[in-house]
C-alpha cells in the first residue's frame, strides 16, 4: 500500500497541489495555473503532468502513491462524476476515470467546499469533530457537512449548498443560482456590502463607513470601533447566518460548526453576532454546538483530497 498521497484543489485561476505521507504531514506544495480555455480540456492533463514532475523531483516510485484526491467546484458525485462545472467549463464528465485513465492511479473526488470541510475536521478548525457543518464566507458562501467522519454528498454531489439556504422572501435581487433570497445574497463577502450599501442608503446615521470603502473588512473594522451603524449591518448579516445554520443544524445535529473563508478573517467577533440567533431558533439537541474558525486557509482543500484517499484506501 503506496506511502504517499497527492491532494488537489481545482480553483477558477489556479490548481493547489500537495505531498502527503499517510499521516497527514503535508510534505510539499505548489500550484499551477487553471487552464479553462477549450472547455477546461487542459486541466486534469496539466495536473497529471504536475503530478508526474514531483514524483521524479522526489524521487518517488507510482507504487508508493495510495491515490490522488480532488476537490474542484461544481456538484461532484460519489462516483467522481462532475455535474457542470461552469468556471472551469466543465459538462458532465468522470473526474475520477479521466484522471486514472492518464495516471494509473486511484483517484477520488468530490466538490471543492465539501473536501475543505472534511479538511478542517481532519486537521484544522473541526480537529476531532465527526459530524461538523462548514460555512465558508468568501465572494459566495460554500458549505461541506460531515456525518460520522463522511461528506454528506447527495444523489449527484449537490449536498451541502449552504449558501443557497433560501433565507429571504421579500428579495427581488436574483443571486448567482438564479434563486432569490439565498442565504449568500447576505453573508457572503458580496452579500455584507449589499447589506452596507442598502443600510448606508436608507439612513442618514452617522458611521464611519461614509464616504469610504465599504466591504466586509471594513464593515467588521467598524464594528470593532463600536459604530452603531455597522453593528447594525453585523447585527443582519448574523440573524440570516445564525438563523439558516439553526435550520441545517436541526437536521443534522452536528457537533462543531467552522467558519471559513475571508469573511472569517474578522474573527471570533463574528460569533458574537451568529451565536445568538442560532441559540434562539435551533433545536434544543444542537444548542450546545461548539463554533470555530477554520484553521487551514487555503490548504483546507489539499488537506481534504489528500483525507478523501486516506478514507477509500484505509
Amino acid at each position: 500500500m503506496g506511502k504517499y498521497i497527492f491532494g488537489v484543489d481545482i480553483g477558477g485561476t489556479t490548481v493547489k497541489l500537495g505531498f502527503f505521507d499517510r499521516e497527514g504531514t503535508l510534505l510539499d506544495k505548489w500550484e499551477i495555473p487553471t487552464r479553462t480555455e477549450d472547455d477546461g480540456c487542459n486541466i486534469l492533463p496539466d495536473v497529471a503532468d504536475s503530478i508526474s514532475e514531483k514524483l521524479k523531483e522526489k524521487e518517488v516510485a507510482i507504487e508508493d502513491v495510495a491515490g490522488i484526491g480532488v476537490g474542484a467546484p461544481g456538484p461532484i458525485d460519489g462516483e467522481g462524476v462532475v455535474h457542470r462545472a461552469v468556471n472551469l467549463g466543465w459538462g458532465v464528465f468522470s473526474i475520477k476515470k479521466t484522471l486514472e485513465d492518464i495516471l494509473h492511479l486511484p483517484v477520488m473526488a468530490g466538490n471543492d467546499a465539501n473536501v475543505a470541510a472534511l479538511g478542517e475536521m481532519w486537521k484544522g478548525g473541526g480537529r476531532g469533530s465527526r459530524d461538523l457543518i462548514m460555512v465558508t464566507l468568501g465572494t459566495g458562501v460554500g458549505g461541506g457537512i460531515i456525518t460520522d467522519g463522511r461528506i454528506l454528498t447527495g444523489v449527484c454531489g449537490a449536498g451541502g449548498e449552504i449558501g443557497h439556504v433560501h433565507v429571504e422572501d421579500a428579495e427581488t435581487e436574483s443571486c448567482n443560482c438564479g434563486n432569490y433570497g439565498c442565504l449568500e445574497q447576505y453573508t457572503s463577502a458580496t452579500g455584507i456590502t449589499r447589506l452596507a450599501n442598502r443600510k448606508l442608503a436608507g439612513c442618514d446615521k452617522e458611521s464611519v463607513l461614509r464616504g469610504g470603502e465599504v466591504s466586509a473588512k471594513t464593515v467588521f473594522d467598524a464594528v470593532k470601533q463600536k459604530d452603531a451603524l455597522a453593528m447594525e449591518i453585523a447585527e443582519e448579516f448574523g440573524k440570516y447566518l445564525g438563523d439558516g445554520l439553526a435550520v441545517i443544524a436541526s437536521v443534522i445535529n452536528p457537533d462543531t460548526i467552522v467558519i471559513g473563508g475571508g469573511v472569517s478573517r474578522a474573527g471570533e467577533i463574528l460569533m458574537d453576532y451568529i451565536r445568538p440567533h442560532y441559540e434562539k431558533n435551533v433545536f434544543h439537541g444542537s444548542r450546545e454546538v461548539k463554533f470555530a474558525l477554520a484553521t487551514l486557509g487555503n490548504d483546507a482543500g489539499i488537506y481534504g483530497s489528500a483525507k478523501l484517499v486516506l478514507d477509500a484506501v484505509v
